[in-house]
């Protein structure tokens, strides 16, 4: 792990500055380092708000990530009251360290679809570019059991990735996926070519060990300056001619102590979906409206701040047979002190991994034919191969996962008693239409943004999420590998759903789903990048801030739209795609 300084030891100029060391500012800092070996070519600085990571428990070890959450480790922010979800305010947890939250997630190397970036229509950004990205970021470790897809998987990448050995719960759960018409694909997630099937999804864990963003800075500890418990206030932004040009940044490390860093060359906002926008806000760069209300001097009038969410609805059951969960490694009288015991000796157990079982992803076309809004949508979308959600038959609607034993303790919910054992079904929602926004709260930059995602304001997005759970009870309720182990009903979540059945109507449902849904912790889209003339982007497809000389945005707050799929594997593809493109234009004008 490279050195880490306070702000009072970092250098005056750098050549660049990157803003939040998580998944893709670390990916671009290793890269650079990587391409200029020598101190006299560039030097780098990686501005981080939260602490260091080296080392750290709660962090390295998988399973350590329930006790971080909420903790000094997470963001912790959270949503106004959204008004589709019973007024519900829903926390947004987001690591807070070096290596962000790519230490702080469940390690699913989940891709998407190549059409989904396809459908970004940017030059540079397509499906087989971004897959291209995202397997240069790895080196994966096969095992026996796992049917690989061969030729997809990267070989030499700082990530250490392997298969999930599973619960015995999920190979009950697999039988029933396959029951219910979603055939076996191991990999599935790796290729993106598939929109209705199962599989298992490679972990970015090896030996026990987390693998995450900061394995991109071993090896070159003399070339990256990292600066922790600092905050980004605002870019500098100077004019220079007719042009504003980004110069340098404004920090604040934890003492208070205000202190302003030169970049000779570029700098990076990084911070991720959530703070890149506000750092922008604060810096002059937004709608002119907006930062008026602040006293902010406009210097840039740029787009509106959007964000996109996906949207999760977790199903709990309660499982009949003992032992096919893994309850009794962590809810159970000694559950957890044992496994606490077999990985600090072995670094194995139920600490060395996340608990998530075997994954899916789903057409809902059937269901969704029956509804008129779905009709009514699809027959303006007629003509375009698309559907009422903007999609082709070749992406999926819905994702598929569960837990492998009971964790509805994570979102407020009782622990089970003693000798109980249960998993949770859960239903992920693509494609959202809902927008939302993300704003200042103060020009502090220590206070927390005013993030609204109207989770549901449009009608379509409770229609799908409704039957990708409606369908999701039947597969566990009626699908042969499960419907022989788990009670009737809904378990743990209070009587009036304990006659939720298979045939339960998307109406007997709705209610539930605006309880129980949480948000899946995949933010995107508050940076958007788009082409010239498009009035809503932010950055242009070399990811440059229109309107400003020296300024790029690399993260996930760049995706013009969600992948059917996580954000951790596309979070690495843009910072390997930054690295590139900052590489070849300083390469252009050697």
């Amino acid at each position: 792990m490279s050195p880490v300084r306070t702000l009072e030891h970092a250098d005056v100029d750098y050549t660049y500055i990157i803003c939040g060391g998580g998944t893709s500012g670390c990916v671009i800092a290793g890269r650079l380092a990587e391409a200029f070996p020598r101190p006299s070519d560039v030097s780098i600085l990686i501005i981080e708000a939260g602490p260091d990571s080296t080392g750290h428990p709660l962090i390295t070890m998988v399973g350590g990530l329930f006790q971080a959450m909420g903790g000094d480790l997470d963001w912790a922010l959270e949503t106004v009251p959204q008004p589709n979800l019973d007024n519900r305010v829903l926390q947004l947890n987001r690591g807070k360290f070096l290596g962000g939250s790519s230490g702080f997630n469940g390690t699913l190397c989940i891709r998407g679809c190549k059409a989904d970036y396809d459908d970004w229509e940017l030059e540079g950004w397509s499906g087989d570019e971004m897959f291209r990205y995202m397997k240069k970021a790895e080196t994966f470790h096969g095992k026996d059991w796992f049917k690989a897809a061969e030729g997809s998987h990267g070989t030499d990448g700082p990530l250490h990735v392997e298969p999930h050995d599973t619960a015995p719960i999920s190979k009950h759960v697999l039988g029933s996926l396959q029951d219910k018409g979603l055939p076996l694909v191991d990999d599935l997630f790796t290729t993106g070519q598939a929109a209705h099937a199962c599989g298992h999804v490679p972990r970015t864990v090896h030996d026990g060990v987390r693998t995450f963003s900061t394995d991109y800075l071993k090896g070159h500890e003399d070339r990256v300056d990292i600066v922790v418990n600092t905050v980004v206030d605002k870019i500098v932004l100077e004019r220079v001619g007719g042009d504003v040009v980004a110069t340098g940044v404004e920090v604040i490390d934890k003492s208070g102590k205000r202190r302003m860093l030169k970049a000779g060359k570029q700098v990076i906002l990084s911070a991720g979906a959530y703070c890149s926008p506000t750092i922008l806000l604060r810096s002059g760069v937004g709608p002119k409206e907006e930062l008026a209300r602040f006293g902010i001097d406009c210097v840039v009038e740029s787009a509106g701040i959007f964000s996109n969410t996906l949207k999760v609805v977790f199903v709990p059951y309660e499982v009949t047979k003992p032992n096919l969960t893994n309850d009794r490694h962590i809810h159970h009288t000694n559950g957890a002190a044992n496994s606490l015991s077999t990985y600090q000796t072995s670094r194995s157990g139920f600490f060395s991994t996340f608990p998530f079982g075997v994954f899916a992803l789903a057409r809902l076309d059937d269901g969704l034919n029956s509804s008129a809004l779905w009709r009514d949508r699809s027959a303006t979308a007629s003509g375009t191969g698309r559907d009422a959600a903007n999609l082709t038959p070749e992406q999926a609607h819905v994702e598929y996962m569960h837990t492998e034993l009971y964790s509805g303790h994570v979102h407020g919910y009782p622990i089970p008693l003693e000798g109980k054992h249960g998993f949770e079904m859960m239903t992920l929602l693509f494609s959202q239409q809902s927008r939302g926004t993300v704003s200042l709260r103060s020009t502090d930059p220590h206070d927390k943004p005013v993030i609204d995602p109207r989770y549901l304001s449009d009608p379509l997005d409770l229609l799908m999420l409704t039957e990708g759970v409606r369908f999701a009870h039947s597969i566990v309720t009626s699908g042969s590998g499960t419907k022989d182990i788990v009670t009737p009903g809904v378990w743990m979540a209070g009587p009036k759903y304990a006659a939720l059945g298979p045939a339960t109507s998307r109406e007997d449902w709705e209610p539930y789903v605006r309880q129980y849904s949480v948000t899946a912790h995949h933010p995107a889209g508050t940076c958007r990048m788009g082409k010239d003339g498009d009035a809503t982007a932010v950055v242009d497809e070399k990811l440059r801030v229109r309107g400003v000389k020296g300024l790029m945005v690399a993260d996930c707050s760049i995706m013009p739209s969600l992948n059917g799929g996580h954000t951790q594997m596309p979070a690495y593809a843009i910072g390997e795609k930054a690295a590139e493109l900052l590489i070849e234009a300083s390469e252009t004008k050697l």
